[in-house]
């Protein structure tokens, strides 16, 4: 593999996303699924799904130059993959891994109107994307390395999680700024019983930026609290109950496990952010570190950041095209109050559109809508102490 023509590879879960149009039916989810009934649908939509292409090719619709690492088998469903990612351009998709003999990872989603979603998920060769499909010199000229959804790749997690571990060590060892995202796993699989405070002690120390949603990462390090909490919620949203006092504790505890910078998002609540106090350690934080006048803006700051007032039309991806957003703010080398505008921007532009990425404009564009004065949403959690700033932020 030769020099990388990108400033960011986007790396880990990826699949093939099959839609049937489904119009609604009488009786809902029962009158579908009858052994031996004929169902008369309509034609499917074809997309890819996972971190890779969400947070990828929200980057490269941003303006980054960007290469996607996912693994696929040498299968239609893998041929489709590459054929889909191709058309935003070929350099886009060197860093793919076409595995021989796998099969490649797809979705069936079952979306009639007015009954929730059903995916009927194959995660294929997302399970075995290890460490050593990672070749050091495909870091080359490279910035940043975004790895996205462990906890839906096998070998990412099993043994404790030493495959995650050493490739992240891998890119941080390069001088890359290096960001990880999680999914939450079923809780009744192999990866729902996975000891993720051990996998995360482990993988944290090699990690820069750790963007994971709320409710993953409390699963992960309080996963009684987070039942009971879950017992409370009549809707299963947990949101409403955390405050900011819970905000403070969780990323306190994912700092002392070696990040430097940690995002929790919070969903139609905007994004949370809190950075280290230690300036030597931000200021090793790779190729993406803040530049020094900068520095001041990214040390030992907790902020959040409430969504911009959009019509939501679809939230596939939200979360994942935030985190682009807060990426691109860094590649850009803005301070931390403008890369959280850039990420819940992003996160607005998202979800005015059904599909995960055509909404996503230039960088420009984004920042010329957010200074035009585009109105935030109310801020509906409770956070004592905090005071909101003029630039529509929450700051503590």
């Amino acid at each position: 593999m030769t020099r990388s023509e990108a400033e960011v590879i986007v790396a880990g879960h990826i699949c093939l996303d099959i839609i049937p149009t489904i119009s609604e039916k009488k009786g809902g989810l029962d009158a579908l699924f009858v052994p031996g009934k004929l169902v008369d649908i309509g034609p499917a939509v074809i997309a890819t799904g996972g971190a890779v292409p969400n947070t990828g090719l929200a980057l490269h619709r941003l303006g980054s130059d960007v290469q996607l690492m996912g693994k696929v088998g040498d299968d239609q469903f893998g041929a489709a993959i590459i054929e889909v990612l191709r058309q935003h351009g070929d350099n886009i998709v060197e860093g793919m891994i076409v595995a021989p003999g796998e099969h490649s990872s797809y979705t069936i989603v079952i979306n009639p109107p007015n009954v929730d979603r059903i995916f009927l998920h194959c995660t294929g060769a997302n399970d075995t994307f290890s460490s050593a499909d990672l070749n050091v010199e495909q870091l080359d000229g490279v910035r940043l390395f975004h790895f996205g959804y462990p906890p839906l790749m096998r070998k990412m997690y099993e043994e404790q999680g030493e495959e995650l571990k050493l490739l992240l060590s891998k890119a941080r060892e390069s001088g890359l700024t290096v960001s990880l995202d999680l999914a939450k796993p079923d809780p009744e699989s192999a990866a729902g019983r996975a000891d993720w405070r051990t996998i995360l002690s482990k993988a944290l120390p090699f990690v820069d930026v750790f963007l994971p949603s709320f409710e993953e990462i409390f699963y992960m390090l309080h996963r009684e609290r987070y039942e009971e909490m879950l017992r409370k919620a009549p809707a299963g949203d947990i949101l409403p109950f955390v405050d900011g006092t819970l905000l403070s504790d969780i990323a306190e505890e994912l700092l002392a496990m070696g990040v430097a910078v940690v995002g929790l998002k919070l969903g139609e609540h905007g994004l949370y952010v809190r950075t280290t106090a230690d300036s030597a350690r931000l200021a090793a934080s790779g190729l993406c570190t803040p530049v020094e006048e900068k520095l001041d803006s990214w040390t030992a700051r907790e902020l959040l950041a409430p969504c911009f007032k959009v019509d939501v039309i679809g939230t596939t991806g939200a979360g994942d095209c935030t985190i682009a957003g807060f990426l691109c703010g860094m590649l850009q080398g803005l301070s931390l109050e403008d890369a959280l505008q850039i990420a819940v921007g992003v996160g607005a532009c998202n979800v005015e559109q059904a599909d995960a990425t055509s909404g996503i404009p230039l960088l420009a564009k984004l920042q010329e809508r957010i200074t035009n004065g585009w109105a935030k949403r109310e801020m509906k959690l409770d956070l004592p102490g905090w005071h909101a700033t003029e630039d529509g932020l929450w700051s503590k």
